[in-house]
């Protein structure tokens, strides 16, 4: 999506980690700019000295009625959304076994449903001027589960196959779909937005729980820089036609490659037994 005027990004949990990056660089730039917390006194900073070309306001993304009017309020502000950016949500890490209803389904209504409901909220604008960009934050996790984050794993890989389905229903109407995909990023991530719950069966103590205990003891040193993924980010909504898939950092990099290499090899270890599930040619 090349702009040769100011474009018009709305971003959603832009408190803290990536969301808050992303606002940092495009209000940087000098673009339009819809900066969306659950409180929104903690993007203030954000748009100091800047409010002619910026718009803070308060979203949950769980609240339906906070969706509808914050898209209302940037539309009314600037005109349209050009760029949305579905960065809201958290993570909540236990054993598959272990997990609780109450909050499984809490994690589901914010890293999928509030996201699907902002993309129905924005999509018709879009539509009607066969233009615009969705960036769904996404994860590594979008293509592999590890071990406690099971549950994180299927909000993202919801996310992905939402947008695969979506990328084919708008790209012949001029809007582009691209999931980016982080691996271990320097943000308070793990610090703040994990809900963390340890195995309490000595099954799972050498797979999930010394997993989560790196997580927490990793976090500030992980490799990734913020500043860049959103760079990176804005690069490639900039060049008109991002890819469907943004994988993030090197060791991000290496598990989805890992992941797809393996895939490929089980398919064509398969495939004989897959092709013999058909129907015999001759009785088709």
């Amino acid at each position: 999506m090349a702009q040769t005027t100011s474009p018009v990004w709305f971003i959603t949990g832009c408190s803290s980690g990536f969301g808050r990056a992303l606002a940092q660089a495009v209000l940087a730039k000098g673009w339009r700019t819809v900066v969306t917390a659950r409180n929104p006194a903690k993007v203030t900073d954000l748009i100091a000295g800047r409010h002619a070309q910026s718009l803070a306001l308060a979203l949950d993304v769980t609240q339906p009625a906070q969706i509808t009017a914050a898209v209302q309020a940037a539309t009314a502000r600037f005109g349209a959304i050009d760029v949305l950016v579905n960065n809201a949500g958290y993570g909540y890490q236990v054993t598959v076994e272990e997990g609780q209803d109450e909050a499984i389904r809490a994690m589901f209504e914010a890293n999928f449903f509030g996201l699907a409901a902002l993309i129905r909220a924005v999509l018709p604008s879009m539509r009607a001027r066969r233009h615009g960009t969705i960036v769904n934050i996404s994860s590594v996790g979008g293509f592999l589960g590890f071990p406690g984050s099971g549950y994180y794993a299927a909000t993202k890989h919801a996310v992905e196959g939402l947008s695969d389905a979506l990328a084919k229903e708008v790209s012949p109407l001029g809007i582009h779909v691209c999931c980016v995909e982080p691996g271990p990023f320097r943000t308070d991530f793990a610090g703040r937005s994990i809900q963390q719950t340890l195995s309490r069966l000595p099954e799972y103590e050498s797979t999930v729980n010394v997993r989560l205990r790196q997580l927490v003891g990793r976090s500030g040193s992980q490799p990734g820089d913020p500043v860049r993924a959103a760079e990176a980010i804005i690069a490639a909504v900039q060049t008109g036609s991002p890819p469907r898939h943004l994988v993030l950092g090197a060791i991000g990099w290496e598990h989805v490659r890992q992941t797809l290499t393996e895939t490929l090899q089980q398919l064509e270890a398969w495939k004989s037994t897959s092709l013999g599930a058909d129907y015999p040619a001759d009785k088709t």
